[in-house]
């Protein structure tokens, strides 16, 4: 999967925590922006995790803080 279909996977699944309809961009934060709070984070971490069968240590979700970044982790780990 390329990183565009990365994008395009995690975009559905952040749909039900986008309360606030925000438009997102490579950009884009968690904590700032979409006012994620701890609770929601993890939430959205096992939705991906699940998706994509993958595990996003505690030391990776730490220094993931954008959008884009969070792309780029998920399509290298994925690719693992």
């Amino acid at each position: 999967m390329d990183r565009a279909e990365v994008d395009a996977k995690i975009r559905s699944l952040v749909e039900p925590f986008n309360k606030k309809g925000i438009a997102i961009t490579e950009d884009t934060t968690f904590q700032n922006d979409l006012e994620f709070d701890s609770l929601t984070v993890m939430d959205f971490v096992a939705a991906i995790e699940d998706e994509f069968d993958i595990l996003i240590s505690m030391n990776q979700q730490a220094e993931i803080e954008t959008w884009g970044q969070l792309v780029d982790a998920v399509t290298k780990l994925q690719a693992d």
